[in-house]
């Protein structure tokens, strides 16, 4: 009974906060097992089509695989994809592909199923993700079945990168065509998706996948639960009901009291005030209008909020590409922002902006500031998690604060700014911006490019297209009596993720 408790809990707490997608099945998989991680995010993704943005690292790196890996230091190793090569001017990309991979379905992997993937992730999922593959690439060559050549519509010298986070998930062209891959997801990883041992809306199990190409992990078997409540999940924690969790500041210590827990945080996201409608006509058009939003924001009283909160000026932080000194921020000058309100007559403004439980403190304590200008009224919409994630920059509101997940300014200028991005819904773009980012484009790989860069994102801090940025520290929990070599992924700046493979059980 003492097992089944938290679990129990879980389901109640669920109804409300989870977005479904986990499949259906019978029989319960919460029996504590030596080859079963048991891991807990706190829900389900509303989808699990590669590529949607509705999906965390968390539960995407489990099923999918992505065609390579990029460290934390920016090296680009192997994965799906053993070799590359960029044409002249990096205006294409041509990789040779493992002949030894095939999906959890039994469907080959090979360079159609590339193609199959960029086309449905690009035409089909859209999004943060989508968008920038769209935007990007012109074609996708099947050269034979090992080789497969991107064909872009401008240098793109980052699209390793990209490649290696969640932009291309290689899932099965199978499970595509036929639609399934939303609910049940197919790929080539080590765990494959078992519904009949998984419990709609509140585990989803993940079975050995006996033809994967690589290395064993350290589990088996991953078993994903659905706890959304922080209190219920350390209780699970604690009595050995699962063996990881994410968690937040407030129940700390009450996992430092016990015996037999551990935890560790890492930078994980970066969440920046983003304004939408900023095209001709838009609320936001204004760049002065922005400006004095900007300032009005305290970004320190954000981040004092919480000590998993750290305030930043820009949104790369030092020794990153794109870092630039040159840029000061606008942070917490309520009179400046009352003076530039004042010149411009102290005009109307209304907006919506949504925000999801995890984030709402902070975003209403961003839009109360803002508030205080004459005639602002911000209003904060309630959503649920999976509302939240997939909708807060798909263009219905105007403007909102989420995560920023892009690793290079290349792609976080394409991603967000450019003409052509896919959350910019106004498609509008200066000329002073246009032409700072077309010049680090023809840069390309060469010395200048890097300070090119820097000046394109600080005409992006300039314009006040984005401010308030902040750090958030993701908390991880894990019971040291059930697993070891528990640590945040190779990957740079994904939340909800540890590196599965490396988890072992404890002893």
């Amino acid at each position: 009974m003492k097992s089944l408790i938290p679990l129990s809990i879980a389901g109640l707490l669920l109804s409300g906060c989870s977005g479904g997608g986990s499949g259906s099945g019978g029989g319960s998989s919460s029996t504590p097992s030596s080859d079963t991680l048991r891991v807990n995010f706190g829900g389900f993704p509303e989808t699990w089509a590669p590529g949607s943005q509705a999906m965390e690292p968390g539960y995407a790196r489990v099923p999918y695989e992505m065609l390579v890996i990029r460290e934390k230091d920016g090296t680009i190793l192997p994965n799906l994809a053993t070799a590359w090569e960029f044409g002249d001017g990096a205006t294409s990309l041509t990789l040779t592909l493992r002949d030894d991979v095939k999906f959890h379905d039994g469907t080959d992997f090979n360079a159609d199923a590339v193609k199959a993937n960029f086309e449905y992730v690009a035409n089909v999922v859209g999004g943060q993700f989508g968008g920038p593959l769209k935007a990007g690439v012109a074609s996708v060559d099947v050269v034979d079945d090992q080789t497969v050549t991107f064909n872009f519509t401008r240098p793109f010298g980052t699209f390793l990168d990209l490649l290696s986070q969640r932009n291309l998930p290689m899932g099965s062209p199978t499970a595509i065509a036929d639609g399934s891959i939303e609910t049940h997801p197919v790929g080539t990883g080590p765990w494959a998706y078992d519904p009949e041992k998984s419990v709609e809306g509140t585990s989803a199990y993940f079975g050995a996948f006996a033809d994967y190409w690589g290395e064993e992990p350290g589990f088996p078997n991953i078993d994903l639960y659905a706890i959304p409540d922080d209190t219920a999940a350390t209780a699970a924690l604690l009595a050995g009901d699962i063996d990881i969790t994410d968690t937040e500041v407030a129940e700390i210590p009450r996992i430092d009291a016990a015996s037999n827990a551990e935890w560790f945080d890492y930078p994980a996201i970066r969440n920046n005030v983003t304004f939408f409608d900023r095209g001709p006509g838009g609320v936001f058009e204004d760049q002065r209008v922005r400006e004095a939003l900007c300032y009005a924001v305290d970004n320190d009283v954000v981040a004092n909020m919480a000590t998993d909160l750290e305030a930043a000026n820009q949104h790369f932080t030092e020794g990153e590409p794109g870092f630039s000194e040159a840029i000061t921020g606008t942070n917490g000058d309520l009179d400046e922002a009352l003076k530039i309100w004042e010149e411009l007559g102290n005009p109307e403004l209304k907006a919506e902006i949504p925000a999801a439980p995890f984030n709402l403190q902070q975003v209403t304590v961003r839009v109360e500031q803002m508030n205080q200008l004459p005639n602002v009224d911000i209003t904060v919409q309630e959503v649920t998690p999976s509302q939240f994630f997939s909708s807060w920059n798909g263009g219905q509101y105007p403007l909102g604060v989420g995560s920023h997940g892009q690793i290079t300014p290349a792609d976080w200028y394409g991603g967000w700014f450019s003409a052509q991005a896919p959350v910019n819904h106004s498609g509008f773009v200066s000329e002073e911006l246009q032409a700072a980012a077309s010049a680090a484009q023809q840069a390309g790989g060469t010395p200048e490019a890097e300070e090119l860069w820097q000046n394109v994102m600080y005409q992006v801090s300039e314009e006040r297209l984005s401010c308030s940025h902040l750090v958030v520290l993701e908390s991880i929990a894990y019971n040291t009596d059930t697993v070891a070599n528990v640590g945040p992924g190779v990957q740079a700046w994904e939340q909800n993720l540890i590196d599965y493979r490396a988890v072992t059980p404890a002893g």
